[in-house]
């Protein structure tokens, strides 16, 4: 239904009504009809700037020009009353034959007066509408933000903490995971280093064992070096002796032998005198006995002597053989011991490389773990300050969301007051309205302007304060409170 649909059959009524009955209808109260009647159906949803804005300023025209019209077929009285307008003499505007005549002398007067007075309240009754106009646009659009906010907050809410949470607590339990295989892993390390110092221990001390071992070998074959010396050299000597006795076995054999020519040689001389002189005692038979006495002798010597140099001879040669066979079993000894020692320095050589090589890798796994620690800490940094901005973003969001619904409130209790304040305009324009038909004086006085300005000044308040602790409603209270505008 258009605007001048409504207004204008109600606005030519009443003043057809006014004109029969001599009066005029105060321009305040057609300016209350107009802003009532734009505000009702701003409510409901119409908008003056579209078709109405149109018809509102075409009935604006039109009722200009029908009180400029009459105006000037009126007389008028002002009085220093406020609103009140006083007709002293009507003349009907159809039919132009006698009757009572109108006095403009001081129409002139008023007429420029309240043509001003026409057109400033036109141009505040159309900023008053754009102003309403936007305001109800400012408050369509701040649902629509809270809404949108709510449908944010209550996702973020929902959805968003629950995610980075389990993604946060599946990262640490990740982190964890990680931590204790690389704890392990450095344990497993650490037991191997341990039982490869134990192992180096009981090697470094067999090599000790074998070290001392191979200085004895080495003193014992220095002393059975000393032996063979010895052995030599009584070898020698016994040698030089057998020779000496040989010589002088010989030597005795040629000196007896000589002897034994001297001897016979006397002998036969000693028998020739003896046959000569006279008849001596036979001497050969103890020549032969004293040959024999001597070769026995000379026999059981050098058979004595032969034996006693065999059994020498025997003796050294079984302590040379002996010391030859303690002399092997030594180089034996020492060629093994060397090849212990050799294959012991070599394992030795391989265990500290081992050792080496795995302090090496622990100082890079505790290197590589140190790092990664740092990682995964600037990562759990990054995650709580992430959490954190998320929490002061949420918080923020919660007072912005606060915020709006406290200004959501504040809308929804003035909406309420001009909806109350509107229906009791309603309710007072759909009361009949009394036609005078005589001139009507009404005088108003400073007292009744302040009763009436004190009941209309009145306003009721509804004031809900909502808490919230953490994103979450913790209390929730309404009051009621009559203020005076």
């Amino acid at each position: 239904m258009a605007f001048a649909d409504t207004i204008l059959p109600y606005l030519r009524a009443q003043e057809e009504s006014n004109v029969k009955n001599r009066t005029l209808l105060s321009y305040p109260l057609i300016v209350s009809i107009i802003t009532t009647i734009c505000i009702h159906y701003c409510f409901k949803g119409q908008t003056i700037f579209q078709s109405t804005r149109s018809s509102l300023f075409g009935t604006v025209c039109v009722m200009k020009a029908q009180w400029v019209k009459l105006f000037e077929m009126m007389s008028i009285q002002s009085v220093n009353k406020p609103d009140v307008v006083v007709v002293t003499s009507f003349q009907p505007l159809a039919g132009g034959g006698g009757g009572e005549t109108l006095d403009f002398s001081l129409a002139d007067a008023l007429n420029q007066e309240f043509l001003h007075t026409r057109t400033n309240e036109k141009v505040e009754l159309q900023h008053l509408n754009d102003r309403f106009a936007s305001y109800i646009e400012k408050v369509r659009f701040l649902e629509q933000q809270n809404a949108t906010l709510v449908v944010e907050i209550e996702r973020l809410r929902g959805r968003e903490p629950t995610r980075i949470a389990d993604l946060y607590e599946e990262e640490m339990r990740d982190l964890r995971r990680q931590v204790e295989a690389l704890t392990n892993q450095r344990s497993r390390a650490e037991v191997e280093r341990d039982n490869l110092g134990e192992d180096l221990d009981k090697l470094k001390l067999r090599l000790q064992e074998e070290i001392l071992q191979r200085e004895d070998a080495e003193n014992n074959l220095a002393a059975f070096r000393a032996d063979v010396d010895a052995a030599t050299l009584a070898r020698l000597d016994l040698e030089r002796r057998i020779e000496t006795l040989q010589e002088e076995i010989a030597f005795l054999k040629k000196i007896h032998e000589e002897e034994i020519r001297e001897m016979q040689s006397q002998m036969q001389e000693t028998q020739v005198q003896i046959q000569m002189d006279m008849s001596k005692p036979d001497l050969t038979a103890a020549l032969r006995d004293i040959r024999a006495q001597y070769e026995g002798i000379a026999a059981k010597n050098i058979s004595e002597a032969e034996e006693w140099y065999k059994s020498k001879v025997t003796d050294l040669n079984q302590a040379v053989n002996k010391n030859n066979e303690a002399l092997k079993q030594a180089k034996m000894e020492t060629m093994e011991f060397r090849h212990q020692l050799q294959s012991y320095t070599c394992e030795i050589d391989s265990l500290k490389g081992t050792n080496e090589s795995l302090m090496r890798q622990m100082r890079e796994m505790e290197e590589r773990h140190g790092r990664e620690a740092g990682g995964f800490q600037d990562t759990i940094s990054r995650l709580e300050a992430e959490i954190a901005n998320m929490k002061d973003e949420m918080a923020r969001h919660l007072r912005e969301y606060q915020d709006l619904l406290n200004v959501k409130m504040a809308l929804d209790v003035e909406i309420a007051t001009y909806r109350k304040l509107l229906e009791g305009e309603e309710s007072r324009i759909s009361l009949p309205i009394q036609n005078y038909s005589t001139m009507t004086f009404r005088e108003t006085s400073p007292e009744h302007h302040h009763r009436v300005a004190e009941s209309h000044s009145k306003k009721s308040v509804l004031i809900k304060t909502i808490e919230t602790r953490d994103g979450e409603v913790v209390s929730e209270s309404t009051q009621h409170q009559q203020d005076i505008m």
